[in-house]
This record gives C-alpha cells, structure tokens and sequence, in this order.
C-alpha cells in the first residue's frame, strides 16, 4: 500500500518545526547562563541515552549486524566533527548573533556539502545548483545587514561562528552519507554512533581541560538545553519515519525539514522579543536561505 504524500508532507513538517523551536531553548538557556560546552553536553547526553533505547527496544540483538569497519570509522568521525565540535560552535553562534539569525545560517549547509562534493567527490554543478547558491549567499548577505539578531548587537565577523557550524555539519553529513553507502545499518543506528562519539569527544575535552566550571551554572539552564535534547530526538525519528514511508523522497523532506529557521523566526518574534530583534531583513534572509538550501538540494 503505498503512503498517502500528506503522510510525508506531516512527518517531514515535524522535525522543521521543532528544530525551529530547539534554538529558542538553546538562546533561553544561553541567556540563564549556561556555557556552550555545557549546553553541547547535556544536548548529546539527553539524545544519545534516547537513541539507544530506541535501539534496544526496535533492533534488540540484531542492532548493528550490517556495520562495517569503514563505516564505523565514518560515523565516528561525523560524531567528531559534529556532535561535539559542531554543536559547541552552534551555542556560541546562538549565544553572540542570537536563535533567528544562527538558525538560518545553519540552514547553509547543502552550500557547504556541495563544495566539499565538489572537491571531494568531482560531483558536477549543475545549473540549478548553481542558482541556488547564488540565492542561498544572497541570503547570507543580507542577515549580515539585517540589523537583527540579539538586542545586545553582534559584530559581523561573530557570524563567522554559525557558518563554521554549518561547514562543520555539512562535512558531518558527507561523511555520514558516505557511511550509510557502504553498510547496511539504519539512519537510527548511526546516529546513535555519531552521538555517542559526541558525547565521549566532550567529556574527553573536560577532563583534559578541567573544564568543570562550565558546568557550575545555574539549574535554570539545564532544564532549557534537556528539553532541546529532548526535541531533537523526536525530530530526528519524525525525519527518519518520513525518509522511511514509500513516498519519502529525499527530494520533498529534505525542502520542507529546510525550512526550520522561518519557524525559528516566528517563534523568536513571539518567545524572544527581550533578547532579541526579528526585522525584515531577518525574515528576508531566512527565506532566502531556505529557497536556496531547496534548489541545491533538489
């Protein structure tokens, strides 16, 4: 039977809107006075813990049967890359230029997959890629003079720190893409990996650094980077359920899971008006962004 489009169209629209909303939590807890290693912490401790029981109480015995050698290595490596180095760059964007502005310029990274496609892999340009570049920078221009993002300012150069996140996360991706071709493992499985790896990255930097102070911050902010954690593990199942259904072509998710930040936008209007401005320009560079995070990815 094959899976009425609504179906995806829904499941797809889940992990947009949630993944809009994360980054309000994550600025409310950045303004409690947590720290981005803390929040990066508590973020993969709480999706990690869910992932694997999602795992025992789905896959049981048979979990990871299909996993090789090489796509471990991968999947460790995008865990590296953007499970901990990425999201430690995520906070500090979110915490510098504020939710709205940091989660459109993370949705840039089909801009950054498709360079490193490029280099890496010869993958061609093709003209619709093309446009969609162009469209997706326009966008980034105009955030840069959008006048919006938090009430304390920003210097431009601050948005150096959501472009690295969104490189980080798109080197992320590829790597994972390139795992998931070469063994026969569930999208669930490896982010499992990818988040466990994360999570062992950062407590490894704690204990070498002695950064425990990052951890001495008020209550308040935990409760605001859990329930985070929290939202993306459902997000995350929501996307891989939608990529799962028969019509679930990456072609019609991967657009509607693009456009998280116009939601992040709404939500930042109405949740975030004492810490933050929403003007015109930010709302135009979102849907910029998006438009050409869309056309690359088509």
């Amino acid at each position: 039977m094959t899976s009425a489009p609504v179906e995806v169209i829904a499941f797809a629209l889940v992990p947009a809107i949630l993944w809009g909303f994360t980054p309000i939590l994550d600025k409310r807890g950045m303004a409690a006075g947590g720290t981005s290693l803390q929040a990066s912490l508590v973020l993969v401790c709480v999706d990690s813990t869910l992932y694997w029981i999602l795992i025992a109480t789905l896959r049981g015995g048979s979990a990871f049967s299909g996993l090789t050698t090489e796509a471990l290595a991968a999947f460790v490596f995008a865990g590296a890359i953007g499970s901990s180095i990425g999201r430690i760059v995520i906070f500090v964007g979110v915490d510098r230029v504020g939710a709205s502005l940091n989660s459109a310029i993370l949705s840039s990274r089909p801009l950054f997959a498709t360079l490193i496609a490029l280099v890496w892999l010869g993958e061609p340009l093709g003209p619709v890629t093309a446009v969609g570049v162009v469209v997706l920078v326009a966008g980034l221009a105009t955030l840069a003079v959008s006048k919006g993002g938090d009430l304390g300012g920003w210097e431009p150069r601050d948005l150096v720190w959501p472009i690295l996140a969104a490189a980080f996360f798109a080197l992320a991706n590829v790597a994972r893409r390139y795992g998931l071709t070469g063994a026969s493992v569930s999208a669930l499985e490896a982010v499992a990996i990818n988040e466990t790896t994360g999570l062992a990255v950062l407590v490894g930097y704690l204990a070498v650094t002695r950064g425990r102070d990052a951890l001495r911050v008020p209550r308040e902010s935990y409760t605001y980077f859990a329930g985070s954690g929290l939202l993306t593990t459902v997000a995350m199942v929501a996307l891989m359920t939608a990529l799962g259904l028969e019509d679930g072509r990456i072609a019609l998710v991967d657009p509607l899971v693009a456009t998280a930040p116009l939601f992040t936008v709404v939500f930042a209007a109405v949740l975030l008006r004492d810490v933050e401005r929403v003007t015109r320009g930010v709302v135009a560079g979102a849907a910029l962004i998006v438009v050409g995070a869309a056309l690359i990815t088509l």
